[in-house]
């Protein structure tokens, strides 16, 4: 069983930036992926990127590419997710979740633990 366990979102001008984490506990994290989606109110939750624990690799959507950057601290078993240039289409409840997973990393059904959630809110 992960936990995982997010913080850092709020309310931000468009143009700023936050850095949401997620702290995962319960297992040995090296053998899993780390994905972060978003929900809007009204919409399906999407794939924003992900990260490959052992290797480091990340994986971006084209929406956020070059604006958005994934990373983790191994000590720590946390995964960040730094978002610059932020715009009010970013708006949206942000999740990460967790998986032992070799391929695709950019469906939600794929994955088998959740954070709670935690609002990030653009303001134009």
């Amino acid at each position: 069983q992960v936990q995982l366990v997010e913080s850092g979102g709020g309310l931000v001008q468009a143009g700023g930036s936050l850095r949401l984490s997620c702290a995962a506990s319960g297992r040995t994290f090296s053998s899993y992926a780390m994905g972060w989606f978003r929900q809007a109110p009204g919409k399906e939750r999407e794939f924003v990127g992900a990260i490959r624990w052992r290797s480091d690799s990340t994986y971006y959507a084209d929406s956020v590419k070059g604006r958005f950057t994934i990373s983790r601290d191994n000590a720590k078993n946390t995964g960040y997710l730094q978002m610059n240039s932020l715009k009010p289409e970013d708006t949206a409840v942000y999740y990460c979740a967790a998986v032992r997973r070799i391929g695709s990393l950019d469906y939600s059904g794929l994955y088998d633990y959740w954070g709670q959630g935690t609002q990030v809110t653009v303001s134009s």
